[in-house]
């Protein structure tokens, strides 16, 4: 009622704020890709956001914030807009931070300037669709049925040299406090969904992710001489095998997980019998029950395939690093209708859970969040490569697609309450 009763006081004074929106959407256009392109060109690693975290605070400062943190996560910023109704308070999240990945899109003029590392999951797009929210929003600041705040989130990768970063960390040093929203939301792009698309899904998003360690100890021996020691490089093949067998053969079929080993070292020379082999895994689960069972039989599988080749293991697990994303069934579905009235109805899609992980699901631990899926794809101009490719990039004509549809999606959400 709260929302229909907003609609028609703006749809008299001439306009809806769908229109509204438009209108300023499309006047920043050139903007949004400019924006997005300086972005790309000079990423920055998880925890190194520096130029980044400044861009968007002396951005959000010059739009008239009535609040803008910066500095917080270490380059994180989160800035606050007070409309001039009054109404409850909702927050949007992006992430801010880069990938240890060479750029290999060589012919596109904003190509990353910084060797080594490169936008490659969307955040480029992500915080320019943030910063082209934030400057509709100040343009319809008076029309505005609450406050909003907007989360600049850095780290999210990952680090590993510190346990507490990103969404963690942020949330510690107050980025939901002061004021408190009630809600918040996000998008996450999908090279797997064409540009002007949007995905969501209803309970699990993305997967949890926890990290295991595992050492295999035999015993050195002569190249020549194998049976004189016990070979841990041939008893960590044995286990890999073995361990991919736990999800075909020990967890329910229909049950989503995986188990991936992704690291292995050891030996010292070809003709030294190794003694000891280190493997770094990840277990992706989407369930409380299914990660407990993993650690067990994870325990099982390196107890029979060591003691079969007379050696032994250590393992150690951390995590979760980060929780299960779920979209809360009540709101995401509250959503849904707003999705098709800004893109269309053919436009909206409900997609499976997918075996990524996000620590947005670590700010879903602390009020109601949904994360949706962003369409960036494009295949007539040749976008199509996975998120964490060297050759990722987004159409940029989902820019203003991605600020039409997550200002309404706010809007929306405050005119409810």
């Amino acid at each position: 009622m709260r929302l229909l009763t907003l609609l028609i006081a703006v749809s008299a004074a001439g306009q809806s704020l769908d229109a509204i929106v438009a209108r300023e959407t499309a006047a920043i256009a050139q903007k949004l890709i400019d924006t997005r392109r300086d972005i790309h060109m000079h990423p920055e690693l998880s925890n190194q956001e520096a130029r980044t975290g400044k861009l968007i605070a002396e951005r959000l400062r010059v739009l008239g914030f009535d609040e803008v943190k910066s500095g917080v996560a270490g380059h994180g910023v989160v800035g606050t807009i007070k409309g001039g109704k009054p109404g409850p308070v909702v927050a949007w999240r992006t992430d801010i931070d880069a990938l240890p990945i060479d750029e290999s899109n060589f012919n596109v003029p904003y190509k990353s300037l910084n060797k080594g590392v490169k936008h490659a999951c969307g955040h480029d797009g992500v915080i320019t669709v943030a910063l082209g929210l934030a400057e509709v929003l100040s343009k319809i600041k008076k029309d505005l049925p609450g406050t909003v705040k907007i989360i600049f989130q850095p780290a999210e990768e990952g680090v590993s040299d510190t346990e507490i970063f990103g969404a963690r960390m942020m949330i510690e040093q107050g980025a939901l406090k002061n004021p408190a929203p009630t809600a918040i939301f996000a998008f996450h792009a999908s090279p797997l969904l064409d540009a002007g698309k949007i995905g969501y899904t209803v309970g699990p998003f993305l997967a949890s992710v926890d990290s295991v360690d595992i050492t295999i100890k035999g015993a050195k021996a002569h190249a020549a001489r194998p049976q004189q020691g016990t070979d841990a490089l041939v008893t960590a093949a044995q286990c890999v095998n073995m361990l991919q067998t736990i999800h075909s053969r020990r967890i329910n079929t229909i049950d989503p997980s995986v188990l991936t080993i992704g690291t292995i070292h050891g030996g010292d020379r070809s003709n030294i019998v190794a003694d000891k082999v280190k493997m770094e895994g990840t277990l992706r689960t989407f369930n409380e029950q299914t990660r407990e069972a993993y650690r067990t039989f994870v325990k099982q599988t390196l107890q029979g395939c060591t003691s079969l080749m007379g050696a032994t293991f250590e393992t150690s697990w951390t995590g979760p690093s980060y929780p299960l994303t779920t979209n809360p069934e009540t709101l995401t579905r509250a959503t849904v209708p707003t999705l098709e009235r800004i893109v269309g109805k053919a436009n909206v899609q409900m997609v499976a859970p997918q075996m990524g992980a996000e620590d947005f699901s670590l700010f879903q631990k602390e009020i109601p969040g949904v994360m949706m899926w962003w369409g960036i794809r494009n295949e007539a101009k040749g976008i199509v490569s996975g998120l964490h490719t060297a050759d990722f990039d987004i159409d940029e004509a989902a820019l203003p697609v991605g600020v039409k549809t997550a200002a309404a999606i706010l809007l929306d959400y405050l005119s409810r309450k």
